[in-house]
């Protein structure tokens, strides 16, 4: 995966937003890829952008695994990794945002009721640790990328992984949901299964626009829109908003001389927020970066602005719980 260099995204810049209003970041990761790498110091980059970021929330993505162990227990030192970062910043020496404040690891839950044992050993690591994402995004189109987790088809409805998801809600920990939009009907049975146990659906539950999906945008945001109303009647989901200006989302930001404005962002975008927060209600959904990788097609501190122009006309309370407070009470951030 490419990330914009600096120097493109810095070809636009805007004026900051509601500079002092306060946000939890609820979905960026950490790597230290051969091409690419995100570290605190890039984080904080763009944490120090000009909004006002007090928190964050890790999402896995399978980094600084653990060598010389079993399969099954390597995601493990991502868990160290993160919690050594989010030690760091707690210092106060970087400022004021507490990064990586809740940290959503990986565990295999086709390992079924054995799992358990994992999700301990993460929890042991680290009291900020709040919940899994196994990645289950799959297509049968050779176009589509399917997820670093290498899932099978269908796995939200495989006997393995169903007990595996047992686990979660024994444990106090919520699950983060990444797959395609064809797949929400799955998802949807998965909640109606465990009741007991909070789904965090990321990524607006992945719009394909690539591929078979392209220049049908449209159709797919019927369907999507009749999945999303269905999903959103399960009160155990929660839904993160961003992760929609990736190369698979067919916005094609990441093509240009020029990466996007907020303006642009809201234009190409915005149908998607107010469905969203309409269907859920503002307490129930918060406002993600997904950063680094949306990085690919807009600035840090424009993706924000972006964010803060679509719900201009909303309530204080409103905009509180989407910059902020769903973020902290799903992710148990004090």
């Amino acid at each position: 995966m490419t990330i914009g260099t600096q120097q493109w995204l810095d070809q636009v810049t805007e004026d900051v937003i509601d500079p002092d209003r306060p946000i939890c970041d609820p979905h960026h990761h950490l790597w230290d890829h051969a091409n690419s790498r995100y570290l605190l110091d890039q984080l904080f980059l763009d944490l120090r952008s000009g909004h006002r970021i007090v928190s964050t929330v890790f999402v896995e993505c399978a980094s600084m695994y653990r060598a010389g162990t079993i399969e099954a227990m390597q995601p493990l030192g991502e868990t160290e990794f993160v919690n050594g970062i989010a030690a760091m910043s707690a210092s106060g020496q970087y400022g004021e945002a507490r990064v990586c404040a809740g940290i959503v690891g990986y565990a295999d839950l086709t390992l079924g009721h054995e799992v358990g044992a994992v999700l301990d050993e993460h929890l042991r690591l680290s009291d900020r640790f709040r919940g899994i994402r196994h990645a289950v995004g799959w297509d049968a189109s050779p176009q589509i990328r399917n997820s670093h987790t290498n899932p099978s088809e269908r796995l939200l409805s495989d006997e393995r992984f169903l007990k595996g998801f047992s686990e979660l809600a024994k444990r106090g920990l919520s699950f983060d949901a990444w797959l395609y939009h064809p797949q929400l009907e799955e998802l949807i049975v998965l909640a109606d299964l465990f009741e007991d146990t909070i789904i965090i659906l990321d990524h607006f539950g992945g719009p394909l626009g690539i591929g078979p999906y392209a220049n049908q945008r449209p159709i797919i945001f019927e369907q999507w829109k009749k999945d999303i109303k269905a999903l959103a009647k399960r009160a155990n989901v929660v839904a993160k908003l961003g992760g929609l200006v990736m190369p698979i989302n067919g916005f094609d930001f990441h093509k240009r001389d020029l990466p996007a404005t907020s303006d642009e962002l809201v234009a190409s975008t915005e149908a998607y927020y107010r469905y969203m927060i309409d269907a859920f209600g503002a307490d129930r959904c918060m406002f993600e970066s997904n950063f680094p990788v949306d990085k690919q097609s807009c600035s840090y501190a424009v993706l924000w602005n972006a964010f803060k122009k679509m719900v201009a006309d909303g309530s204080e309370s409103e905009k509180n719980c989407l910059f902020h407070e769903t973020a902290s009470r799903s992710y148990r951030i004090s």
